[in-house]
């Protein structure tokens, strides 16, 4: 078989993988969340095989251990959450009434500023704007969480995804084993490189980007709830999980947090408190937990993630979220190896047979640059 003969196999395969991917959305997420939790547990797994122990076992006690965690979390927080959100509920009429309140009082020193008529103008824009973003986020919210069946997607995923997580980890060896061993043996060498490249960037982001999440959203909930802000706990760590998309997560958070603090206080300096939180935060993240955690040899540059998640979400739903940055991973890598094949191919350096290639030229011989 020919070079042009296996690289149109290969696309039909690639395009019959992805129709495959398309129509069969609606019942995958349980596997991807299982899949993906089984990747994220192989190293632990591995390092328990290591220390004596079997797979079977090793699996067996981390799955414990996992629903352990779980529980104990669930135990400590749940109660927590309970009782801020019905202290919300009680004091949600007086947060109204103090919104309003200021809300009229701006209102009437802008009118005064700018004037009735420029100010009807700037009112009218707003509601605009306003209205398009909200039916955008609503758009989008709703394709993400519906996707086809939302309950069912829920249930599955409870239910069946620690099953599939708990048989995929047991047998992740013998997969990527079996995956090698049908690799085409003329460019085995090369597609291992790019899988460990892959793996690479993916383990890099997630587990890094999974860990500053944890971090950011402890900081927030502690920090928040300290401040005294109703749903300061829940507010935090729904900062802390939306982290995983680049500035979303401290974005949304701050937003929220400061509508609350405005209802909730009455002197500048709890509010100033609490934007203080999230500017403390945000420094710790960019100076110290992302370059730390994540760092910049991943090669996934944020404007490329939070594309990649968007898209995913837009076309896939929740599961779309999920595969959206293993996805940009593999593309990120695969295209940054065919630009080495390009830079080093006759099509960019003109070589050919009669003539030698052109080089770059010397840093001191004044080419621009």
């Amino acid at each position: 078989m020919n070079r042009d003969k296996q690289i149109r196999v290969w696309l039909i395969g690639i395009l019959v993988f992805a129709v495959l991917i398309f129509l069969l959305r609606s019942v995958l997420l349980p596997f991807v969340a299982g899949l993906a939790v089984a990747y994220f547990l192989d190293p632990l797994a591995d390092r328990l095989e290591k220390w004596g122990t079997s797979r079977l076992w090793a699996v067996i006690w981390i799955t414990l251990g996992f629903v352990l965690v779980m529980v104990l979390a669930l135990l400590v927080l749940l109660p927590l959450i309970n009782g801020q959100i019905a202290d919300f509920v009680t004091n949600m009429p007086e947060y109204a009434r103090s919104l309003v309140g200021k809300g009229r009082a701006l209102l009437d020193n802008l009118v005064d500023v700018l004037g009735p008529d420029r100010m009807s103008d700037v009112t009218s824009s707003l509601e605009a704007a306003a209205g398009e973003a909200t039916k955008w986020l609503g758009g989008l919210v709703n394709r993400v969480i519906s996707g086809g069946a939302a309950l069912i997607n829920l249930m599955s995923v409870l239910v069946i995804t620690p099953v599939i997580a708990f048989y995929m980890l047991r047998d992740w060896d013998v997969m990527v084993a079996s995956i090698d061993r049908w690799l085409p043996r003329p460019y085995a060498p090369v597609i291992r490189a790019q899988m460990a490249e892959i793996d690479r960037t993916i383990a890099g982001f997630v587990r890094g980007q999974a860990s500053v999440c944890l971090a950011l959203g402890s900081f927030y909930a502690i920090g928040l709830t300290i401040g005294g802000l109703d749903l300061g706990l829940i507010v935090g760590m729904i900062s802390g999980i939306l982290s995983f998309i680049p500035y979303v997560g401290t974005i949304t958070g701050f937003v929220v947090s400061m509508g609350l603090a405005l209802a909730q206080f009455d002197s500048w300096i709890d509010t100033a408190i609490i934007a203080g939180i999230f500017v403390i935060g945000q420094m710790i993240e960019g100076n110290y937990l992302t370059p730390k955690l994540v760092g910049d040899r991943i090669g996934l540059h944020p404007v490329w993630v939070i594309f990649a998640l968007l898209a995913g979400g837009g076309l896939f739903g929740f599961l779309g979220v999920l595969l959206a940055v293993p996805l940009a991973a593999v593309i990120g890598v695969l295209v940054r190896f065919f630009l080495g094949r390009y830079l080093n191919s006759p099509l960019y350096t003109g070589a050919t047979p009669e003539a030698p290639a052109v080089t770059r030229a010397a840093p001191d011989d004044g080419a621009p640059r």
